[in-house]
């Protein structure tokens, strides 16, 4: 079986197991999508949605967020982990916003990735969810179960993982897949002892066939 019918039929399987899989994050538009997605980064969505909430209403538009200082956001984000940092690179990435693209989010992976704090995976977040643009990011879950399940062939790095997935994949839904393999990661295909006799896709699966 090749790469590309394996992931034909493992992500079929998933659409199953997850029916009406979305974006977990809660927004409202491109800006607050953008931002709390750098707010994940090692960070859960439940605790991004419990923050959100209280710094959306503080700062509604991108030119309050640009009005206000990086410890006002700092103190607002402060049980997301890393804050400091976090606050730092929301801060200077809305004047870049303001500055340089006039406000307006841009379209692209390689303009979203000059703005601070913004790497690949935020970047196809938020082209795949605020944009509809096809895109694949590639968080820890993502990379753990195309690599175990078999949809890529060991891959080393996200990059690696998500060209491998994009060119195995029908772009119609690219983004839809996305959100199949982080619930499985989360809920079935465990970092440490994967739920493999739960599993709804095992068929499919390189790893747990080879445990056979």
């Amino acid at each position: 079986m090749t790469k590309k019918e394996r992931a034909l039929l493992a992500v079929e399987a998933l659409k199953k197991e997850y029916p009406g899989a979305v974006c977990s994050l809660e927004y409202q538009d491109p800006l607050q999508l953008l931002i709390a997605t750098r707010l994940s980064a090692q960070c859960t969505d439940a605790r991004v949605n419990l923050v959100t909430p209280a710094l959306f209403a503080r700062f509604p538009t991108l030119e309050a967020f640009c009005a206000g200082s990086e410890e006002e956001i700092a103190e607002l984000i402060r049980s997301c982990g890393l804050y400091k940092t976090k606050a730092r690179d929301i801060f200077a990435m809305c004047h870049v916003l303001r500055d340089s693209y006039n406000g307006v989010i841009p379209d692209t992976v390689d303009e979203l990735t000059k703005l601070p704090g913004v790497g690949r995976k935020t970047a196809n977040v938020v082209l795949s969810n605020a944009f509809g643009i096809p895109g694949f990011a590639v968080d820890t879950h993502v990379f753990r179960v195309s690599n175990r399940i078999g949809l890529v062939n060991n891959t080393k790095t996200p990059l690696e993982t998500e060209k491998q997935l994009v060119k195995n994949i029908p772009a119609e839904i690219l983004s839809t897949a996305h959100h199949w393999l982080i619930l499985h990661g989360r809920y079935v295909c465990l970092a440490r002892k994967p739920k493999c006799e739960e599993c709804g896709i095992r068929q499919w699966c390189r790893f747990f066939q080879s445990r056979r």
